[in-house]
């Protein structure tokens, strides 16, 4: 069944990739003031050079018109946060609308009319020059899906042509700078065939922050990661796939903004001694002492967690995650994030995005690592660092990683991986990180060859890093690895690398148990062009009814396969998967960070 491609009557402002530094765009939630100290942050707390892009998280929505959610956001917040542009003149601001506890309501209505979406523009424009700021981020959980009906899938789409439009007739008539328009996307690949026309939202948008994480939490009933860099086998939900499948649809790589959590999600494990991955869990872990949300700890929350903790890494996913007692969390790290920006420019995505700057220690005061642990290494190796490789890295590959025969023919690699990079944008002191590592085995196994992940501890030795010709030694702590195991032997120089992936071989997907079938749309529309099979035809009327192909059940996805290489990258390979099926698709829970035990089930 063919899928119809709604083509919207705009000239189209393309802007291309020229090779300048990555977008790192920071959320910033106007919550974050009623934590109890010291985790309340105001805007004044943030560092204005940190990111490229800060995103003021939410606005609301009054009769189809935006408004600030209360009146401190307007007379305090506001001009707190883009009165750091006079200290950074290069930082650009948004305010985002929408997030989990919005709802889909008041934007459906919103939606439903052409007049109710000219009212929307028009105070969009009007509340965001009164403010300062410089675009809008529209946050909408998810068009189609949650009570949202699904000719929203195209009237999302109406409305993003909608104000585009209608920012460029505002900046030609003031003779301003165009105010910017980015959106929020789901990660998980149904909502997203369900949400969005991606190709047509890809010509849109000047970019697309795409929600890489939560496809694991308390919500199920099995301990998963947050945010895993690759997918494992039977289960796809992971960063690289999230993104890889943005760029299948047919968005440009360089609008994609790669999602990064500063949080983890906890988990209350049914047995002490069963406590890896997929291990039976019974709901959250207890409320962190300052986000006081069950199944949720801040990045600060779990500095002080996994010291009393035992840490484990995940050596085919990127991350860690850390238990005690029947306590669980899988969250990121400096580690985590360090592979994660070398996923984005070996992919050659637009950059990454935070969610959110004040779930980060923002003081230094709980991690011991300085201000901003993690977003400062995004900043220093996304935006500001330069890399030179003086080694040619090894890899490992494997095919599974369940099971229990190793190639007899395995070589052991000895050589040390050293790559340099200034570790400190902004020029101030070093700060010591908890970057792994020394490892005491690394091997290579041949394509195809089935490894057995193990558990082993080891203790990283000092790293050596550059800072515009400074050298600098960082420690690390005792962390103890799943998977097969990469060595430095005596080393002292190691930091990860570039990463270099195999994305996904041709795959077929099955988002359910059964097939979705098509369904018809309403496109609340005086004409459009629909391209169809290779034939075009203009619709017109008030009303026209389309059948929109949402069936991946029996055609499948088809994912061609797509070898990338960097030649002065360790290689990571992603999985070559067969058959997949999600039991239960889960909405990722982002925004206000909600635990509600919302599943959608195809």
């Amino acid at each position: 069944m063919g899928r119809l491609l709604l083509w919207v009557g705009l000239v189209l402002v393309l802007e291309h990739h020229d090779g300048a530094a990555y977008k790192l765009v920071c959320y910033f939630s106007n919550w974050a003031r009623s934590r109890p100290s010291p985790a309340s942050i105001l805007p004044q707390d943030l560092d204005p050079f940190l990111c490229t892009h800060l995103i003021f998280a939410f606005a609301s929505m009054n009769n189809s018109q935006i408004v600030p959610k209360d009146l401190q956001d307007e007379k305090i917040l506001y001009p707190q946060f883009n009165k750091l542009k006079e200290r950074n003149t290069e930082l650009k601001t948004l305010l985002s609308i929408g997030g989990w506890n919005f709802g889909t309501a008041r934007f459906s209505s919103m939606l439903s009319t052409s007049v109710n979406r000219s009212k929307f523009a028009d105070s969009v424009i009007s509340l965001l020059r009164m403010h300062g700021f410089d675009g809008l981020d529209l946050f909408f959980l998810y068009p189609g899906l949650r009570s949202s009906p699904m000719h929203d899938r195209w009237t999302f789409l109406f409305l993003v042509e909608e104000l585009l439009l209608a920012f460029q007739n505002e900046s030609m008539a003031t003779l301003r700078p165009r105010l910017l328009l980015s959106a929020a996307v789901s990660g998980v690949p149904y909502i997203i065939e369900t949400s969005y026309e991606v190709h047509l939202l890809g010509r849109l948008l000047d970019f697309i922050n795409v929600l890489s994480y939560d496809f694991h939490g308390s919500w199920e009933v099995f301990t998963g990661h947050n945010s895993p860099l690759l997918s494992q086998v039977g289960d796809p939900k992971s960063s690289a796939f999230a993104m890889n499948y943005w760029r299948k649809l047919g968005a440009p790589s360089e609008k994609l903004i790669m999602g990064l959590p500063t949080y983890g999600r906890t988990f209350h494990l049914l047995k002490a001694s069963k406590n890896g991955l997929q291990a039976k869990a019974i709901g959250p872990s207890s409320p962190g002492k300052y986000t006081k949300q069950a199944g949720f700890l801040a990045y600060y929350e779990i500095c002080s967690f996994i010291q009393r903790a035992e840490k484990h890494w995940i050596d085919y996913q990127f991350v860690p995650y850390a238990y005690k007692g029947k306590e669980w969390v899988g969250y990121d790290d400096i580690a985590s994030f360090t592979y994660k920006a070398f996923f984005i420019m070996q992919e050659h995505f637009g950059g990454a995005m935070v969610w959110t700057l004040d779930l980060d220690d923002v003081r230094g005061t709980f991690c011991g690592t300085g201000p901003f642990p993690l977003v400062r290494v995004l900043k220093t190796l996304l935006v500001e660092a330069e890399f030179s490789s003086t080694s040619s890295p090894q890899s490992w590959n494997s095919s599974s990683v369940n099971s229990s025969t190793i190639d007899p023919g395995k070589q052991t690699v000895t050589k040390a991986l050293t790559t340099d990079f200034a570790i400190n944008p902004l020029g101030r002191e070093t700060v010591a990180t908890e970057i792994h590592k020394k490892y005491e085995n690394m091997t290579t196994v041949p394509r195809g060859v089935i490894v057995t992940p193990r558990r082993e501890t080891v203790t990283p030795g000092k790293l050596t890093v550059s800072l515009k010709g400074k050298n600098e030694l960082l420690g690390g702590t005792t962390m103890t690895r799943v998977g097969p195991q990469s060595v430095t032997p005596g080393g002292t120089t190691m930091t990860p690398v570039r990463l270099q992936t195999e994305t996904l071989g041709r795959m077929t997907m099955t988002p359910g148990r059964k097939a979705l079938t098509p369904v018809k749309v309403t496109v609340p529309s005086g004409e459009m062009t629909v391209t169809s099979d290779g034939q075009t035809v203009t619709l017109r009327g008030e009303n026209l009814t389309s059948e929109v192909d949402t069936q991946m059940g029996d055609l499948g996805l088809q994912i061609e396969a797509q070898n990338r290489t960097l030649s002065s990258a360790p290689a990571i390979q992603l999985p070559e998967y067969t058959t997949l099926a999600f039991d239960n698709d889960f909405v990722p829970v982002d925004g206000n960070h909600s635990s509600a035990n919302s599943v959608l089930s195809p």
